[in-house]
C-alpha cells in the first residue's frame, strides 16, 4: 500500500518561507503526478502545486504561482514545496498525495498523507 508522510509545517510570520517535504513509501514512476493540496477551517480542499513525475513539469494554482515552488527527487522518493513570501491567507492544513498512475488532474490523487499545519501570522 502506497503511504505518503508530511513534515516542516509549522508558524511563520506573513512574509516568511517554509519547506514541506513529502516522503512516498513507493516507486514515484508508479504515478503519473505528485502533488500539495490544502485545506483551510470551513473550506474545501484545493490542489496547488503538482508535478508530473518523469518530466518534471510543474503546474500551480494560481493562488501560489510565483511564490511556491514544487520539486521531486526520485532516488529518493521525496517532494518538495517550497513556500516563499507567505500570507496570512495561506494558513491551512498541507496534504501531499501521489496520483493514480494515468492520471494528473486534480481528481487523479488517490494517496495521501496526512497532513502537516502551516499558520502565517499576520
Amino acid at each position: 500500500q502506497v503511504q505518503v508522510v508530511e513534515s516542516g509545517g509549522g508558524s511563520v510570520q506573513s512574509g516568511g518561507s517554509l519547506v514541506l517535504s513529502c516522503a512516498a513509501s513507493t516507486n514515484m514512476y508508479r504515478h503519473r503526478c505528485m502533488g500539495w493540496f490544502r485545506q483551510a477551517p470551513g473550506q474545501e480542499r484545493e490542489g496547488i502545486a503538482r508535478i508530473v513525475t518523469s518530466a518534471g513539469i510543474q503546474l500551480y494554482a494560481d493562488s501560489v504561482k510565483g511564490r511556491f515552488t514544487i520539486s521531486r527527487d526520485i532516488a529518493k522518493a521525496t517532494v518538495t514545496l517550497e513556500m516563499n513570501s507567505l500570507k496570512p491567507e495561506d494558513t491551512a492544513m498541507y496534504y501531499c498525495a501521489a496520483s493514480t498512475p494515468g492520471g494528473c488532474g486534480w481528481t487523479d490523487f488517490a494517496y495521501w498523507g496526512q497532513g502537516t499545519q502551516v499558520t502565517v501570522s499576520s
